[in-house]
């Protein structure tokens, strides 16, 4: 399939692009937070603190949106993988990312408007979007509202393993956004993923499809 494709309605980009903004401020105020030195911080406390709560009510409720939105639409579907010979086909992913983009070879599976996601994307973006972002938004609600969080967890403090739990999984989701902006330069062109999502228009590769 080598034909212009429209795959990203205009809501999906608009959440797209806010998230991004918002994980973004997230995560330069928490690093500010946690890792600045007091007396010479990256960002003053004051206007981290508050940049990382309004930042972090705003992602809760846009995330709220997404899934309303998936449910609507039925774009729930798109992260939910066929189980059969799902391992092989993630290898195969898998090695076209780090092998087959390098030598110009095809991509092994074909973009569709029912089917945006190859496999190995499939499986990250259903962790991310309906595990860990569910994790960073209830772990932050508990630290930004402390008196409803658990007395005690796993025998310690209620708040101190739900800190531990949100700055673990802000790690994980950072990493995953750098590694998403990365695979985003391996479409037709370097640029062609993120113009496809101003425009919603997928972009294949000249001779064989993206």
């Amino acid at each position: 399939m080598n034909e212009r494709m429209y795959l990203y309605p205009v809501w999906i980009r608009v959440w797209h692009w806010s998230n991004a903004a918002l994980f973004l401020l997230l995560i330069l105020s928490g690093v500010s937070l946690h890792y600045a030195d007091p007396s010479f911080p990256w960002i003053p406390f004051r206007v981290a603190r508050s940049l990382h709560n309004v930042a972090g009510i705003v992602l809760a409720a846009l995330y709220a949106a997404f899934i309303v939105g998936n449910v609507v639409t039925g774009g729930w579907r798109q992260y939910a993988p066929d189980l059969e010979g799902l391992a092989r086909r993630m290898r195969r992913q898998a090695a076209y990312y780090l092998r087959g983009v390098f030598r110009g070879e095809e991509h092994p599976f074909d973009v569709t408007p029912a089917r945006r996601y190859n496999p190995l994307q499939q499986v990250t973006y259903l962790g991310v979007m309906y595990v860990a972002v569910p994790l960073l938004v209830v772990t932050g609600l508990l630290l930004l509202f402390p008196e409803v969080a658990p007395e005690r967890v796993l025998g310690a403090g209620g708040v101190w393993p739900v800190a531990v739990a949100h700055s673990v999984v802000a790690f994980l989701l950072t990493l995953f956004f750098i590694g998403h902006v990365y695979l985003a330069t391996m479409g037709a062109s370097v640029l062609s993923g993120v113009r496809s999502m101003i425009t919603g228009w997928h972009e294949p590769h000249e001779g064989h499809e993206q």
